[in-house]
């Protein structure tokens, strides 16, 4: 029996998904282990003010909103205070 034009169509479709697939892996590197770790943001004032209000949002979502952004001060200059200078260390 001769394969007919639309099961040669199917089979030459799905060699070429199938080439496709392939070429889309990675072959080099060693693999997850390769992946580098994402640059951590440096502690800013913005990324401070930011932490601190989603952590509001949260966990005081219920003050009034003068009482959160005092929460929230105090909060940025703690992580402020703490963050590293960006300074190499001797």
């Amino acid at each position: 029996m001769r394969p007919t034009l639309t099961s040669r169509l199917s089979a030459a479709l799905l060699l070429v998904a199938t080439g496709l697939t392939l070429a889309a892996c990675e072959t080099t590197g060693n693999g997850p282990q390769a992946a580098a770790k994402p640059v951590e943001e440096p502690m800013t004032h913005t990324r401070a003010a930011r932490e601190c209000w989603m952590g509001t949002e949260k966990g005081a979502a219920s003050l009034s909103l003068d009482r959160r952004a005092d929460l929230v001060d105090k909060c940025i200059a703690q992580k402020m205070k703490t963050a590293p200078t960006g300074e190499p260390k001797s």
